[in-house]
């Protein structure tokens, strides 16, 4: 049996569901009501505005939505030419996105902040997808949440183990998604523009983990 990657394993994804879940609480809250990574609900919001005739929203929402297909096709690109260390890599371009986005926030423009926050979230997704081998995000819950439903019905009511663990770190994963949206939605009322650096800890516990098996491997 092959030994399970850092990246895959369910504490690393914690981590990285908790920082889209403050992402997007973040940039709801402080930027404008868009979303950094659920681009679903960007293109609703977008529908809905320009249904209701406000047409000035068109660049509001189509900026982090292109931002986050520039972020995807950045990271892809990346991928081809980075041979070593790759995960490593993106979460420290990841991290100082946020890092720029938590020092400039008070006088950059929302489009900016929303469009650097939106390529960091296409990043991670692009790179992290699998979680114990299976098929994996961090970014959108809609996908877990009909996994979880699943995983429960053959776990428990066909009873396969395989899918009993699989439905527990769903859950999990879900818990993390919220608990960061939690965190955010908090303390933005305390932090305003500055919140993001709270979602810092996160991608540094991923970093730290990275580092930490690699020292390992040596």
């Amino acid at each position: 049996m092959m030994e399970e990657k850092i990246h895959e394993r369910l504490e690393f994804g914690m981590v990285l569901a908790a920082t889209a879940g403050g992402l997007d609480a973040y940039t709801y809250l402080v930027h404008g009501e868009v979303f950094a990574g659920l681009q679903t609900g960007n293109f609703i919001l977008l529908g809905v505005n320009l249904g209701q005739g406000q047409w000035t929203a068109l660049g509001h929402y189509l900026i982090p939505i292109f931002a986050f297909a520039f972020g995807a096709l950045l990271a892809r690109f990346l991928q081809t030419k980075i041979s070593k260390n790759q995960q490593l890599w993106f979460l420290s371009f990841e991290f100082f996105l946020l890092l720029l986005v938590g020092f400039f926030s008070p006088t950059m423009p929302n489009l900016l902040a929303n469009a650097l926050l939106s390529i960091a979230a296409a990043t991670q997704l692009q790179e992290f997808q699998k979680l114990k081998g299976r098929p994996f995000t961090s970014l959108m819950m809609t996908g877990n949440l009909k996994n979880l439903a699943t995983n429960f019905f053959e776990g428990y009511l066909t009873h396969h183990p395989e899918k009993r663990e699989a439905f527990k770190d769903t859950l999990i994963i879900l818990g993390s998604f919220l608990s960061g949206a939690l965190l955010n939605g908090f303390l933005a009322t305390y932090f305003h523009e500055r919140t993001i650096f709270f979602s810092l800890i996160f991608i540094a516990i991923a970093l730290f983990l990275l580092v930490k098996d690699r020292r390992a491997l040596r």
